[in-house]
Parts: C-alpha cells; sequence; structure tokens
C-alpha cells in the first residue's frame, strides 16, 4: 500500500503548523481526521513520523525525510492539475511568481499592463521576498516561477533571460566623479561603502561586479559600517553624505534617484552589470510558461532612462 496525497498533504501541513489543531484547521478537516490520517501515514511507512509533546509535534528522523518527499511529490501532483486546467493556453489561470524587492518595483509596473493585455485568462498572485526564500518555495511547490537575478545557485532549477541589468555607481552630487563620465570601481576603494543588508543578492552582485571585497566598515576599515534596507532607503543615504554604493540601471530608469542629490556614472568594467532571469524548478510542467514568461517580458518597450546628475 501506497500513502495517499492527502495523507502527506497532512503531513506536510502538520510540520508547517507544528500541532494537530492548526494543521488541521489549515486542511479544514477535524483533528481527529487528521490525527487518523497521519496514524494511516505511520503504519504504511512502518516508523513514526512525529513525537507528540506537551510543546507541541516534533518530526522524527523519518518524519523530516517524508516531509521533504512529500513537498516534491505534491507539487508535482500540483503541476499535473494546473497543466490539464491550462492546456491549450497558455499562463491562463493562477499563476503563482515571486519577484526580489530589487526587481519589483521597477519592472512590474511596465510588465503587468502587457500581461494582463496579452493573457486575459491569466490571474497572477505576486510574492515580494529574497532570493533565497523565493527559491525555497520554488522547490517546495510554494511558487510556479520567480524573477531573480544571477549569478547565484541554481541548482535544481531552470531559467530564461529576460535582461542584463547595468550596475551604476551612485555618490554624493558634489563627489569628485561628477567631473567624469565613467567611473573605474578601483577609484572608489577609498570612499565609505554603502550596501543592502545581507539577503539582498545585489549586494554581491554590485561587489563581485567591481571586484570589491565586502566592507568591514567605513573605508572598509572600520568595525562598522552602514547598511540600507532597501534602494530607496540607499539613494537617501547616499543623498545625506554617508558613502558610495552601486545602483542597478532599471531602477535609475524608473526615477529611483530623481530629485536626490546624487551623482550616477556607468562604470568602467566589462562584468558591471547582472542579470534577470525567469526562474522555476527543473522539470515542472510550468517550464514552458516560464519561457513564455521571460519572452514577454523581454519584449517590454525599454525603459528611458532618467537624467544622470
Amino acid at each position: 500500500m501506497l500513502p495517499t496525497l492527502r495523507q502527506l498533504q497532512y503531513l506536510k501541513l502538520l510540520s508547517e503548523h507544528g500541532s494537530f489543531s492548526r494543521a488541521a484547521e489549515a486542511c479544514h478537516v477535524t483533528q481527529p481526521t487528521l490525527s487518523a490520517g497521519i496514524q494511516e501515514l505511520e503504519k504504511i511507512l512502518g516508523s513514526p513520523v512525529v513525537d507528540r509533546a506537551r510543546s507541541g509535534v516534533i518530526l522524527t528522523a523519518a518524519g523530516q525525510e517524508a516531509v521533504r518527499r512529500a513537498e516534491a511529490i505534491l507539487a508535482q501532483a500540483e503541476d499535473l492539475v494546473q497543466a490539464a486546467r491550462g492546456a491549450g493556453q497558455p499562463l491562463a489561470g493562477r499563476f503563482r511568481l515571486g519577484v526580489i524587492p530589487t526587481v519589483a518595483p521597477y519592472l512590474l509596473p511596465r510588465a503587468l499592463p502587457a500581461l494582463r493585455d496579452q493573457f486575459p485568462k491569466l490571474k497572477l498572485y505576486l510574492r515580494e521576498d529574497l532570493t533565497h526564500r523565493l527559491i525555497a518555495s520554488l522547490k517546495s511547490g510554494g511558487l510556479d516561477a520567480a524573477l531573480i537575478a544571477l549569478p547565484y545557485d541554481m541548482t535544481g532549477l531552470d531559467w530564461a533571460h529576460v535582461e542584463d541589468d547595468e550596475l551604476l555607481a551612485a555618490a554624493p552630487a558634489n563627489h569628485r566623479m561628477a567631473a567624469f563620465d565613467r567611473v573605474d570601481p578601483e577609484s572608489l576603494r577609498g570612499d565609505d561603502m554603502i550596501l543592502l543588508e545581507d539577503g539582498h543578492c545585489l549586494r554581491d552582485h554590485a561587489l563581485a561586479a567591481c571586484g570589491l571585497e565586502p566592507p568591514r566598515g567605513a573605508g572598509f576599515g572600520d568595525e562598522e559600517s552602514f547598511a540600507a534596507t532597501s534602494l530607496p532607503t540607499l539613494v537617501q543615504m547616499i543623498g545625506s553624505g554617508l558613502g558610495v554604493s552601486f545602483l542597478p540601471s532599471m531602477a535609475v530608469a524608473a526615477g529611483l534617484a530623481h530629485n536626490a542629490p546624487v551623482t550616477i556614472r556607468p562604470l568602467d568594467s566589462d562584468q558591471s552589470s547582472r542579470e534577470i532571469v525567469v526562474a522555476w524548478r527543473a522539470g515542472s510542467s510550468r517550464g514552458a510558461e516560464g519561457r513564455l514568461l521571460a519572452q514577454t517580458l523581454r519584449d517590454l518597450p525599454p525603459a528611458a532612462l532618467s537624467p544622470r546628475h
């Protein structure tokens, strides 16, 4: 006898919620029904999957392995359902798309009207989050695709190119680089460097593209350093004279630094860009739709760059 999808779903929800009552509520069944399903699953597997304690439910080693495999099985079952419903109608019905914060506010305003026009039956559900959490959701079946930036570890994923997003140097308005058309990244080594907080992949992209080491503090030498929680905050910190940084061209073109007291210049480097892609779980039946989405985004009219200060 094999486990049923319902039993695997019970186990997955039990792992997520940590209690029988909350898991039962999440899947709209009574607690005795869910408990009976878990007990039947344990009989089939020949091993307990949970330890019942006063503090809540704790998965056994067998339970943790079962959850890991159950997530993949349930994701494939969901793919099957969505593929059947959308047969012959690409990008129709529900499509769950994740987007990183350094892309969402700058690409989506151009993309969403085009997607509505071209795919009127598409019901797009958006989630904005950091790259590592979006990838975890892709692999567990919580998302169908994600707009992320490379380079990044893409093990277990497939992807399609959308665009290359140039990284630009940004400094206070009176900075010396205002006198130049392009900026050598090496010339910024003596400046205080402000970056996004850890977890934002743009932080690593900017440093790698410019061949710089992560700053330990002001001037790359002190114990303390500034970090921004978002690109708008980063621009305000630069404009206030706290240091220099790097901004994606996509965001600058969308007006991120409009009216801010900053100087923005292209970098004199062959590697000063990140690659924006649509990614999906390898083997997913939504792969064709992921490629179609990427193609649609590639065909968008380019945003005109705002004047550089």
